[in-house]
């Protein structure tokens, strides 16, 4: 009898010990929607050599996750679309360590069956458009750079009535690429991915003169899994991952 508790003892802790290497050796990034298909793709390189490590994604608009974060979300990792948002996160005493920035990203005009590579200003006056796509320029910076180009090139007053607001950049690429909008202001990461092949269409790439290339940054959250998540924002930043980060349209400096 006391064999047998022995033996059941024994596989008791055994299960407790693998239940806690497999807690201790995931974590759980809040990542920028633009992010979806870069970060992916990097993921799956990161396990291939880190196969103990289990990695959760979960995307959104920046403002938004920045609210989740600091309402004390189980997020380990925060990778956002500029770099107010992971100061932020530093400043209300939910960051490990400083931020860093790991890519610059472009936005682009993009279109179905508008051609739009004469520019903002002649595409935006075409009368076949009807509809803008702009995400959010409150939670999501590519919707406020968008928002700012338009301002600083005196567009954005004649326009306003005609755009539809996106939650986040893949909503509002998705407004586009189902027709629900002739045109948006989406980043090129999303135009290029492998998933958008299908998707015909045209896209103009703002020039750095009418829209810089958002600086990206990311922090890691204080008190959570702070080993594991600076691993893998450390591979993001490695020249392993420089490639994959290219090959989806964002610059690196």
């Amino acid at each position: 009898m006391k064999r047998i508790s022995k033996i059941i003892l024994t596989l008791v802790l055994a299960l407790l010990i693998n239940a806690y290497s497999f807690a201790a050796d995931k974590i759980t990034v809040a990542a920028a929607a633009n992010l979806r298909y870069v970060l992916e793709e990097l993921k799956q390189q990161y396990v291939k050599s880190h196969k103990d490590t289990q990695i959760d994604i979960v995307f959104g608009a920046s403002g938004t996750l920045t609210q989740q974060i600091v309402n004390g979300a189980n997020f380990d990792l925060f990778l956002a679309a500029n770099t107010k948002f992971p100061e932020e996160v530093i400043s209300k005493g939910f960051g490990h360590g400083k931020s860093v920035v790991y890519c610059y990203g472009k936005v682009a005009l993009w279109s179905m069956n508008i051609n739009v590579k004469k520019g903002i200003k002649a595409t935006l006056e075409n009368p076949k458009v009807s509809r803008i796509a702009i995400a959010n320029p409150k939670l999501a910076p590519y919707g406020k750079n968008a928002v700012e180009t338009l301002q600083k090139l005196g567009l954005y007053n004649g326009i306003e009535s005609k755009i539809v607001w996106g939650e986040n950049i893949n909503q509002t690429a998705q407004f586009v690429s189902t027709g629900n909008a002739q045109v948006g202001f989406v980043a090129l990461s999303t135009i290029l991915a492998p998933e958008m092949k299908d998707k015909q269409g045209k896209y103009y790439l703002l020039t750095n003169e009418e829209c810089t290339p958002i600086a990206q940054a990311g922090v890691v959250i204080k008190d959570k899994n702070t080993a594991l998540a600076q691993a893998f924002l450390d591979y993001l930043l490695s020249d392993k991952a420089k490639p994959i980060w290219k090959k989806h349209g964002y610059e690196l400096k």
